[in-house]
């Protein structure tokens, strides 16, 4: 597959690390990410890679609005997270990111519907709203028809793109996914990321971590993570 060209610098930023870093105090401290720079504009598809213990989930962390860095600041949208309140980063965390992970997380006793409509609370969607989204959602990730079924009658496969539905229920900006295939069969984990690929194609911005260089090929750029360090290279193709 032909990758699109990435955004012109005219298309806003989603993601801008200004000489980001974050060192755990010690004694002795650890400095788990190194100061760096970063932007990932809107309508990107973005791949990370590394080894184990290479700050991958440090990464995710900071650009999820979990771990405040330590230097630098953080730019989500345009906006400066480093001069908001807990409950300030909590609303926008709700509001503009959602997040994709490799174990699903969904209630077992919980229809789709339900466990879609639960992450909507923290998006602050009203009440009334949340069981349409919630529909609307499923039937863009193609489980339409599976609205009432429990997460233990479905496949990975349903279970993964239910977790996507979740995400985009508050209508992010930004998707973070997290080894989203690595439960998956080869089957399931290609169908994941075509649709991963067409939320793209439909204006999302996608951030993908994985130890998978083939899943990696599927991005515009690739960022690799090693010993916290940052490095990115442009993609040609995919496959």
């Amino acid at each position: 597959m032909t990758v699109s060209p990435s955004p012109a610098p005219s298309v806003p930023p989603v993601i801008e690390f200004r000489q980001v870093g974050l060192t755990y105090p010690g004694p002795p401290p650890v400095e788990a990410f190194r100061p760096g720079d970063l932007v990932v504009r809107k309508g990107e598809f973005i791949t990370v890679v590394g080894p184990s213990g290479s700050g991958k989930s440090t990464f995710l962390n900071i650009a999820g609005l979990l771990d405040t860095p330590t230097t630098g600041s953080f730019l989500l949208d345009g906006i400066d997270t480093g001069r908001l309140k807990d409950t300030q980063r909590t609303t926008l965390r709700g509001r503009r990111i959602g997040f994709v992970f490799q174990a699903f997380h969904l209630l077992p006793h919980r229809s789709a519907r339900e466990n879609v409509e639960l992450a909507m609370v923290y998006g602050d969607v009203p009440r009334r709203e949340r069981p349409e989204r919630a529909r609307e959602a499923l039937a863009r990730v193609r489980l339409g028809h599976r609205t009432d079924a429990l997460p233990t009658r479905m496949s990975g496969g349903e279970r993964q793109r239910v977790a996507i539905a979740r995400a985009l229920a508050a209508r992010p900006s930004l998707l973070l996914c997290d080894e989203p295939t690595g439960n998956l069969d080869s089957g399931n984990a290609e169908a994941v990321l075509q649709l991963l690929e067409t939320l793209n194609a439909e204006g999302i911005t996608v951030v993908l971590i994985t130890h998978d260089l083939a899943v990696a090929a599927r991005g515009r750029r690739t960022i690799t993570i090693r010993d916290g360090s940052m490095s990115e290279s442009e993609q040609v193709s995919a496959c």
